[in-house]
């Protein structure tokens, strides 16, 4: 299921998913092979231009570790490809960006939490608990010139 939107980039349809959505191409820790993931967008930097994006598996999803050992990375949102640098944020962080996810959007909040198993009480202050302790947040910094198709 999680990997279905990988063929709508690969046909140039990405952007069918809109900006919420992003394709992720990154290496992998061990086979030095390239691995792709579609992921939402959980924010923008808009003084930077980050993509924000959480780890809802927690530290152990297979990109999260991949992103930590080998930074470079490329994404495309909608029809926009580029090269970008991939570091995941600290736990206070990811507390703050959690909290601010589930202020905008309630219902996947409250939708990413059950997928995860986790249980909120809704309020903010839980968000911030579970970003802090279980969902470590990314921040996708892109490089200045698009990537050639």
């Amino acid at each position: 299921m999680f990997r279905a939107p990988i063929p709508l980039y690969r046909w140039h349809l990405g952007w069918l998913l809109g900006g919420r959505m992003l394709l992720l191409t990154h290496t992998g820790r061990t086979s030095g092979l390239s691995r792709q993931v579609v992921l939402e967008v959980t924010g923008r930097d808009p003084r930077t231009g980050a993509y924000h994006l959480a780890s809802g598996f927690g530290p152990g999803a297979q990109w999260y570790r991949n992103i930590q050992h080998t930074p470079r990375v490329t994404i495309q949102v909608g029809r926009r490809r580029m090269a970008a640098v991939a570091r995941p944020l600290g736990p206070e962080e990811s507390g703050r960006l959690m909290a601010v996810y589930a202020l905008r959007h309630p219902r996947l909040a409250r939708g990413l939490m059950r997928m995860c198993g986790l249980k909120t009480d809704g309020s903010a202050e839980d968000y911030h608990r579970i970003g802090r302790d279980h969902i470590p947040f990314v921040r996708v910094l892109p490089d200045q010139g698009p990537v050639s198709r």
